[in-house]
This record gives structure tokens, sequence and C-alpha cells, in this order.
């Protein structure tokens, strides 16, 4: 029988081991947690998006010292903080640049997960653990969006806000009872305050634990898309798998000076991103009298606001159509029992209804909203017998991109004056979208696979 391993229980590790696992958390979560040996750069993300976490709460903390949630003295306090705080301009620069880059490190590192099918099993709690920090992140930049109470704060805050409105038979309530007011005022402010430094952060916090310990249970995933711990030797270490301390600790080190080289370009000489990271119209004082000619959510938020947008009644029409074509073909090529279709037959007869008697503002809301609860279910969508974008046909990875480049439009379209071919666009890259999500059981499985390899394939570098 093979001799224990023994812990050291001298000097003041020792002391701390005996009472709290410090060093058993330390092994089992980096010096002997072994990740696949043939990670490139595109894992980076996700240490990143924890080193910009940590920036926005050291940030957000010296921010609010000085900020004063109070519709009266709210935005004179951000201009306090900018003009008489010593470096509190570099502070609320390095805080509403960290909130882009937040949700650019996000987004890159949830297509990461699409090339190489990080949510496909055994990961799935990993991505649905993933999702819900995504949808959190949205809400903590929602709300803080308003504090620094500028015009374009102010009144993208009561149009989000109104567009609860639109839900039938609560949507007048809801939206009072979100702003506290009949229109975004004061008590707005202290509630969105509260969520924003309190509430979300500590469920942000939460949730980030959470898909950490998932990943470590079921292991990390790498570019081939192969489970690592199907080949172990002796002493049951992966063979293509590496002690992610030091060896990863030191390899998102250079990711880390890339990444912190393009965030202090940014911060120093560019802070604003002409418009895009902070608007013109958010240096002006909030005014209730006096509405911006154009009202856009900062640029992370407009994908999704171009699909709200899109749903116009001639697109809701056609979301109808659309509804009756699917039910007919699963009717007629379906194997679903003659009661299932029956029954499923019977609940699109009552959406039909639902969508006819209501406007197509309320079901712009639930269009955007559905574009982020999508992902939810991405694990289960996709039926690919493969993981990888490696191994896939080449018209998997034609899909991919042009979701890519969807996405991109939409977001740019999202920042701009809406015209009848601009909405066009959005009606059809928000089909695309959806399209490629829902569609996915029937083509995700089509075309001529490439063989997987039983090992990791690594190139040192």
């Amino acid at each position: 029988m093979a001799a224990e391993k023994q812990v050291d229980t001298t000097g003041l590790l020792g002391w701390i081991d005996r009472r709290f696992p410090l060093t058993q958390l330390w092994k089992e979560h980096a010096s002997e947690y072994y990740a696949p040996k043939n990670f490139n750069f595109w894992y980076f993300f996700g240490s990143l998006a924890m080193l910009v976490l940590v920036i926005q709460i050291v940030t957000g903390i010296f921010l609010v010292m000085n900020y004063k949630p109070d519709a009266s003295l709210a935005f004179a306090s951000v201009e306090y903080i900018m003009r008489e705080v010593p470096w509190g301009w570099l502070i609320r620069y390095m805080h509403s640049t960290g909130a882009s880059m937040f949700f650019v490190v996000v987004y890159l590192h949830m297509f990461r997960g699409l090339l190489y099918g990080s949510y496909r099993k055994p990961r799935e709690l990993v991505w649905v653990f993933g999702c819900l920090i995504f949808l959190s992140l949205m809400a903590e930049a929602f709300f803080g969006y308003l504090l620094p109470w500028g015009q374009m704060s102010y009144w993208g805050a009561q149009v989000i806000v109104n567009l609860f409105s639109a839900i039938p038979f609560i949507g007048p309530d809801l939206s009072l009872w979100i702003r506290g007011d009949y229109v975004v005022s004061d008590a707005t402010l202290n509630r969105f305050f509260a969520f924003h430094v309190i509430a979300i952060p500590l469920v942000l916090i939460g949730l980030i634990v959470a898909h950490i310990m998932a990943l470590h249970e079921v292991g990390s995933n790498n570019p081939d898309g192969v489970e690592i711990k199907a080949t172990k030797d002796a002493n049951g270490k992966p063979l293509d798998g590496i002690p992610f301390h030091p060896y990863y600790t030191v390899h998102d080190i250079m990711g880390v000076g890339v990444f912190l080289l393009v965030f202090s370009t940014i911060v120093f000489f560019a802070p604003t991103v002409g418009g895009y990271f902070l608007e013109a119209n958010n240096f002006i004082p909030a005014d209730s009298l006096k509405t911006p000619p154009h009202i856009a959510p900062v640029w992370y938020f407009t994908p999704f606001y171009s699909m709200l947008r899109a749903t116009t009644d001639d697109f809701k029409h056609v979301l109808m159509g659309l509804a009756v074509l699917i039910t007919a073909v699963w009717w007629v090529k379906g194997k679903a029992a003659a009661t299932t279709k029956v029954a499923g037959s019977g609940a699109v007869v009552l959406l039909l209804l639902a969508m006819w008697l209501t406007e197509a503002k309320f079901w712009g809301v639930v269009v955007m909203g559905g574009a982020v609860v999508t992902l939810f279910f991405l694990p289960w969508l996709d039926q690919s017998p493969v993981k990888s974008i490696r191994y896939r046909p080449g018209f998997h990875k034609t899909l991919l991109g042009i979701l890519v480049v969807i996405f991109a439009v939409l977001g740019y379209l999202g920042i701009q004056e809406p015209t009848p071919v601009k909405t066009a666009m959005s009606q059809v890259g928000a089909l695309y979208y959806f399209g490629f999500f829902w569609l996915m059981p029937i083509w995700s499985k089509r075309g001529t696979f490439k063989p997987v390899p039983d090992r990791v394939t690594f190139h040192a570098h």
C-alpha cells in the first residue's frame, strides 16, 4: 500500500492548513490541476475576464468614495471626481474602459466556446453558469450606466425601463416598480446604485466561483475537443495534461501584458473611443425636458437592441408565417406521436393568437430577451458528433463565420438611427441569429466530419 502524502504542519502555513484547507485548495485548483497541454491564445480570455473583474471592483470602490447617488448631485460628483479628486480622472476612465473591455473579453471567451464546443458534455453546467454570468454582467452594466446621470444615461434608462410596460397586464405596474416613480428620478438612481454596487456584484462573484468549481470538476476543454482524463499514466495523471501552475500562470502573463498595453492605450489616449465607450451626450447633465435626437445604448448592448428595433408589425407577421411553416413541416416530416403533434399545434395556435392581439413592442422585448436565453440551450441544440470546429465540415465554419459578421453588423446598426433599409438588415440578421441556433439539431450533424485523434495534437511554441 502506497504511503500517504504527508502535509507539512509546521510554521504559519501549517497552522493555517490545520484550520483552513489552503494548501489543498492551491493544489486542487492550481499546482495539481491538470489542463490540456495544447491551449492556444483563445484560452487567455477567461483569466483576462477575472483581471477586468478585479479592476472594476477596485476602481468602483474608489469611485463610490466620492460619488453621490442623488439626482441633484450625481453629475456634479462625477465632475468632481474628474477634476478635483487626485487621480480621479484615471480611476473613472479605468472603470468606464473596464466596462467595455469586460464585454470584449467575455464575448471572445464565449466565441472560444463556440469554436471548440466547450459547452458540450460534460461541460453543460459550466456553460450555463457562464451564460448566467453574462446575463448578470448585462444587468450590472445597465444599472451602472444610469449612475453618471448624463443625458444618454437618463434617456437610455427611460427607454429600456419603458419597454417593460409593453408586457400585457403587468407591464405598466412592473415598469413603475422598477423606476420607483412615474419617470426616471432620484428613486430610480438610488435603487440602480444599490443593485450596481452591492446586489449584482455579489451574485456575479458567486456565479464566477460556481463557474470555476464546475470547470475544475470536469476539466478544461481544448482545441481538439479530446478528453485528456481518458488517457492517464501509472500515477493517474493525464498524459496530455500539464499543471496549471506554473505553466499556464506564466502563459497567461503574456496575455495579461498585451491586454494591459491595449487597456492603457485606451485609458490614456482615447478613453471615449470616438463615442463608443463614452458618448458625448453623457457629458451633458440629464434633462428630463430635453430629449437627445438619437438614443442608443452602449455598443455591447446594440446587437440585441437591433433585434428589438427590428421587431415591427411587418416583422411580427413574418414571424407568424414562419411559425405556421415550421409547424406544417413538423406535421409532415416529424416522427412524434399524433397526440404530441396535436398538442404542439394547439400551442402554436395560442401563440399566433397572442401575437395577433399584442403589439410588436412586446414581441421586440421577447426577441431581445430570447436572443440571450437561446444561448442557455446551446449544449442540447448542437448535435454534432465532434466538439471542435477543427474536425467539422467546411460549411459549419462558414455558418459560424457568417454569425460573427451578422452579430457585428447588428451591433453597428444598433448605434445608427433607424431607416427602412437598416431595419430590414436588422430583421435579416435577427432571423439568421435565431436560425443558426434553433436549426442546429438539423445542420450540426450533417456533412463529412474529420476523424478526431485519440490524443491531443500539440506543437511546442
